[in-house]
């Protein structure tokens, strides 16, 4: 990869808004449509982003049946970032000192995580009761809602209580809360829906470990109420898959580029 091209491909405010959803994403794939509705694009402004990025080497394409999917490549990218650091930076320690370390630092308190989702009403709820059950004392688990003035859906309550959860606890909350000066400091943040991703939002203190864990969101199913506390009861179990994973992890096994491909690797479970 050019890195002049690169850089000068990223200093355009519009394609610079495109790469920086995918990572958002990373390392999974966005939809052309789904991009393009989340930065308000029109589809032919997208396509020639899409192209110029692509061709200063800092995303690829991949076909999947009849959709087109976008990633960024990642291995370009640190080796951009690497550039920046050790050749254009010519290696200072004050500018690389701020580079993630190695080794993934063990807390010496509970590892706080947080799941948000668009509306805090069923997915990042279950994610939260799950870790407060699953995590048997090593997790503080919280959720949020980007869209405020949300509430927990009943389905959801049902499915939770169904599963031995003790709901008492559980309300619907608004991401701020946790952006306040005497919030808890997160060690993971996850987002488990495809909008909340998609948003811009400013960096948790801290430098938390992220992963996009996207989930279908069982509030738009529609039918009986049979076929509804179905698709409630297929988000459960999906998100309870990823999360008895996570809580399985070695993490004093694992560097932090490791630790992140495993993050990685959960958000494909299904």
């Amino acid at each position: 990869m050019e890195q002049s091209l690169a850089f000068a491909t990223l200093g355009h405010p519009g394609r610079l808004a495109v790469f920086r959803l995918l990572m958002r994403f990373a390392p999974q794939g966005v939809r052309p449509t789904e991009i393009s509705q989340a930065l308000d694009l029109k589809a032919n402004t997208l396509s020639h982003h899409l192209s110029d990025l692509e061709a200063a080497g800092l995303i690829e394409a991949e076909r999947q049946g009849r959709s087109l999917f976008y990633s960024v490549r990642l291995e370009q990218v640190a080796d951009l970032v690497g550039y920046l650091v050790n050749d254009a930076g010519r290696g200072r320690p004050d500018l690389s000192a701020h580079i993630h370390p190695k080794e993934f630092a063990m807390a010496d308190r509970p590892w706080n995580v947080l799941f948000i989702c668009s509306g805090n009403s069923a997915r990042s709820i279950f994610a939260e009761a799950i870790l407060r059950d699953a995590g048997k004392g090593r997790f503080t688990a919280y959720s949020a809602g980007t869209r405020p003035g949300t509430q927990l859906n009943p389905f959801a309550i049902e499915v939770l209580a169904r599963a031995g959860h003790d709901v008492a606890p559980l309300r619907s909350k608004h991401v701020s809360e946790f952006a306040a000066a005497d919030a808890p400091q997160m060690d993971f943040v996850f987002t488990v829906c495809d909008l909340s991703a998609a948003e811009e939002c400013a960096p948790w203190p801290g430098q938390p470990m992220t992963a996009h864990w996207g989930v279908p969101d069982p509030v738009k199913a529609t039918g009986t109420d049979a076929e509804k506390a179905l698709a409630f009861a297929q988000a459960y179990a999906e998100l309870h898959r990823r999360i008895t994973a996570f809580a399985a992890l070695p993490f004093a096994e694992l560097q932090k580029v490791a630790l992140q491909q495993n993050l990685d690797r959960i958000g494909r479970l299904t």
